[in-house]
């Protein structure tokens, strides 16, 4: 086999790539040195702006394929046939890190999947969680900047998070699923994916569904005790992303069944939970689930910063037969995920391969900025309508259409007759063995006794005694016990 020629970026030879070019033998480098100042120029660019969150991230390929007709609730042409397989990219992440942060540590994990099916991207960006923090987006900043490293001291300070948790009691029912067992996934393929929010299917009769996701791993849930997690930390901070890679290369390919529940559109109103409200589940006796289909992941990246870091995820990348619902934090998402991935990647980044469609064709007036690969031919028109057969709109909306009433301004998210901050955190407690209590009472207790201020303390407290009697009991006494050591 010949050796290949190393080239300069315009595919010039490189004669020398050990020695930068100098005035004489000891003298000082020469500005005229073109290789050796386009590879420092480049070295200084490789870096893109992580993301504010989800920036630790692992990803791999995969198919979906289709166990079971639904075709009774969506049009969406990648789930309308029982065998069908569809092509994906599954980008699991920590929340709050940052992009040099470790694998195994208590806090949620971002479950992003994108469908590349024929009619466009589907993205479907949600977590190992079936709830969240908080419910309106407004909220959403402030939430991230009380989790992230404090400006002054450079650490995720206990005194932040707990204070903001202390006065959003909505955040009850998250705090108990984060602090419980699953708190610290085993790995990526040891936990269950969830679409969180509540979405919209809409059949082919134009009849519509609530809709949410349920995807349960197949290997089983697994998860570390905060001991075993500082175990792992200190021998392989990369232990996720370690075990993930190793599984696929080996041929032991992840999978997960997904499930959804479905709720006719017309219940919705009169639901005894409020069914847009991210901080609560819709109980399965309720809506039990439907199995869909099957995801399995059977291919590694070739190159985890073009294809996971790269990777572009928004929830408003919908496809026909599905759409949006009412839920607020999705309504935020739908423009603040596009926007971040704008601003990291430019305005081109659909263009980049592990994002733009695979089984469908982009045809649009899109035109030009920063990395743009895609221009048209000197016929194209850019501009539409026109008189040049240039590409047209469909008349068909994606999904159903949702209705408003009402006057604009801001409001409170309507109650419904069960609403409240911490019935379902509750019910969570209550389901848990008594040694999962256990380990939930001492996670609790290990963080908020770290506190420093007393009504801090005392408002969270409030709010486990308000979820269940035992449950607040128990986390006051033991934060005392640790406060008194």
């Amino acid at each position: 086999m010949s050796q290949r020629v190393l080239t300069t970026e315009s595919g010039a030879p490189v004669a020398d790539n050990q020695n930068s070019a100098t005035a004489g033998a000891g003298g000082p480098v020469l500005l005229q040195d073109q290789h050796l100042l386009e590879k420092l120029a480049r070295f200084n660019r490789e870096r893109i702006p992580e993301r504010v969150v989800h920036a630790r991230g692992s990803g791999a390929y995969g198919y979906f394929e289709v166990t079971d007709d639904v075709t009774g609730f969506t049009r969406a042409d990648f789930l309308s046939q029982v065998g069908r397989r569809t092509e994906t990219f599954l980008r699991f992440s920590t929340v709050a890190d940052s992009l040099g942060g470790a694998d195994a540590v208590r806090d949620p994990r971002g479950f992003a999947l994108k469908f590349y099916t024929n009619e466009g991207n589907y993205d479907l960006v949600g977590n190992n969680t079936p709830v969240f923090f908080i419910k309106d987006p407004v909220k959403f900043p402030d939430f991230i900047h009380s989790q992230k490293r404090d400006p002054f001291t450079g650490r995720q300070e206990p005194d932040n998070v707990w204070d903001f948790w202390a006065h959003s009691p909505e955040a009850t029912h998250q705090v108990t699923w984060l602090m419980g067992d699953r708190g610290i996934p085993a790995s990526y393929r040891h936990m269950n994916g969830y679409g969180s929010h509540t979405y919209q299917w809409t059949n082919a009769e134009g009849d519509a569904f609530f809709v949410k996701y349920h995807f349960k791993t197949n290997q089983g849930v697994r998860s570390l005790s905060a001991e075993q997690a500082a175990e792992q930390v200190g021998k392989d901070a990369d232990s996720h992303q370690t075990d993930l890679l190793q599984a696929i290369e080996r041929g032991v390919n992840p999978s997960w069944t997904l499930h959804v529940q479905l709720m006719p559109a017309a219940e919705a109103a009169d639901y005894r939970f409020n069914p847009f409200d991210v901080t609560k589940v819709w109980p399965h006796a309720d809506y039990p689930l439907q199995r869909v289909g099957r995801l399995v992941l059977d291919r590694n990246p070739d190159n985890v910063f073009a294809e996971v870091e790269q990777a572009a995820f928004s929830p408003n990348n919908f496809v026909p037969g599905i759409g949006p619902s009412p839920d607020r934090m999705l309504q935020g998402r739908l423009f603040a995920y596009a926007d971040a991935q704008r601003y990291r990647l430019g305005i081109n980044h659909t263009q980049l391969p592990v994002n733009a469609p695979k089984a469908a064709v982009v045809d649009n007036y899109g035109r030009d900025g920063l990395h743009a690969t895609r221009h048209g031919s000197r016929q194209d028109r850019n501009y539409e309508p026109n008189s040049y057969a240039g590409p047209a709109q469909t008349g068909e909306a994606l999904a159903a259409p949702l209705a408003v009433h009402g006057w604009t301004g801001t409001h409170e998210t309507p109650a419904h007759t069960k609403d409240d901050d911490f019935f379902q955190a509750g019910e969570l407690y209550r389901l848990m063995s008594a040694d999962e209590k256990d380990r939930l009472i001492a996670n609790i207790a290990g963080g908020l006794s770290q506190v420093t201020r007393d009504d801090v303390i005392e408002k969270n407290l409030a709010h486990f005694h308000a979820a269940d009697a035992d449950y607040g009991r128990r986390v006051e006494e033991a934060v005392r016990a640790l406060r008194e050591d």
